[in-house]
């Protein structure tokens, strides 16, 4: 069963304390050391405590952010290699599976584009499978380099593969965040031609009927007739521009929702996890943060309200609570709004106005909008939706914009 690429980016990258277990490999050295079975069991003995302290050295300072770039991996990694050969060389046997051990902490050291990883794990695969062949066999010794060019490359194929998927990943942010602002700012030059002009006309005209009203009355009425013609023009084409602008993202609908709630004195706390959405379950969404905030800053007197987005594999869902009272009047004010996607919307327009109009716009697009109160004193209002999905109101807006 493949993988979807929402469910790679969902994965978590392999931390520190999931390399710590590989050290099971030389418990049978371990078990050996103190049974006696080894020769000098006391130098053994350090070598083995050497061994791990430099291989989580290794470890936690080549994936700590702050010092994979700086010496301390490297120094590490040669202490380790220096200790791996000696027990390799003094001991071989099961001391042997060092190398690998060694193998995937180099792949970990040196994984990136930058740093010779492969020539390192050949040698060291190279001169593990020759000490083995000198103190044991020639399977022993196909068995070591197999098992130590394995462990480096498919450890460093692991760690690239994720940090590629985080940098895609802020790549495809960055990317929104840019076009998002130019298309604020073509908004901005759109809606400042079509005012500038429309104002200079009004400007115009108004200074004729100034002019005009002592000495022709029914000249002036014509000029002001003029101004309502082009006011209501104006208007007009000021609609049709914002038609397409006010479906904002759902990260600008919780930004200002942050903003709002905090101009009214309520604490607000907004999060936000999973993988991005479709542009229209945003703003579907985003309708519902517009409604429930202005809710909660109108109706509820609450002193506190969370926010919070999680998406799944398939759904996605949006959350608002408080702490506020007069539940009644959001319930009913508004009406009151259980709609799930196997029930019918309510008879007439989709997209009315309330919780109402919002539940029937989301139960058309296959999902649900419910609220209720929320404990002994707040309210809830949860919002599921598709991950990908349609609005119903996108069709007759693209009518409008064409007619």
């Amino acid at each position: 069963m493949y993988a979807t690429a929402a469910h790679i980016e969902r994965l978590k990258p392999p931390g520190r304390r999931a390399f710590l277990p590989w050290l099971f490999m030389l418990s049978g050295d371990v078990q050996a050391l103190f049974k006696g079975k080894t020769p000098l069991p006391w130098l053994g003995g350090a070598g083995a405590a050497a061994f791990v302290a430099l291989y989580v050295t290794t470890i936690y300072t080549s994936l700590d952010e702050r010092r994979r770039h700086t010496r301390a991996p490297l120094l590490a990694l040669a202490g380790l290699a220096a200790v791996t050969y000696a027990l390799g060389i003094g001991y071989a046997g099961d001391w042997l599976l060092c190398f690998p051990l060694l193998s995937l902490a180099s792949g970990i050291v040196l994984r990136g584009g930058k740093r010779p990883l492969g020539p390192v794990i050949l040698a060291l695969a190279g001169s593990a499978g020759i000490i083995a062949g000198f103190r044991g066999g020639a399977s022993d010794s196909l068995t070591v380099s197999y098992g130590t060019i394995l462990s480096g490359l498919v450890t460093a194929a692991i760690l690239s593969l994720f940090e590629t998927v985080a940098q895609l990943r802020a790549t495809r942010q960055e990317l929104a965040r840019t076009a998002v602002e130019k298309e604020r700012l073509r908004f901005s030059r759109d809606l400042h031609d079509l005012l500038g002009h429309t104002m200079s006309v009004v400007v115009v005209k108004a200074e004729a009927v100034r002019r005009l009203a002592p000495k022709n009355l029914e000249a002036a009425l014509g000029q002001a007739a003029d101004i309502e013609a082009v006011g209501r023009q104006a208007l007009t084409e000021i609609r049709e521009a914002v038609t397409g602008y006010r479906e904002g993202s759902l990260a600008t609908e919780l930004d200002r929702a942050r903003s709002a709630l905090g101009a009214a004195g309520i604490e607000a706390a907004v999060r936000r996890s999973g993988p991005p959405l479709a542009p229209q379950t945003e703003a579907l969404l985003g309708w519902v943060v517009r409604e429930g905030v202005t809710n909660v800053v109108r109706h509820s007197g609450a002193a506190r309200c969370e926010i919070e987005v999680r998406g799944g594999m398939d759904r996605v869902r949006l959350e608002i609570t408080d702490d506020g009272g007069d539940v009644g009047s959001r319930t009913t004010g508004t009406g009151s709004a259980t709609s799930t996607a196997n029930g019918e919307a309510a008879e007439g327009a989709i997209g009315g106005t309330g919780l109402k109009g919002l539940a029937e716009r989301l139960s058309a697009a296959g999902g649900s909008l419910e609220s209720g109160p929320c404990g002994r004193r707040g309210f809830r209002l949860v919002a599921e939706l598709p991950v990908d999905t349609e609005d119903p109101m996108e069709p007759e807006v693209k009518e409008a914009r064409t007619s």
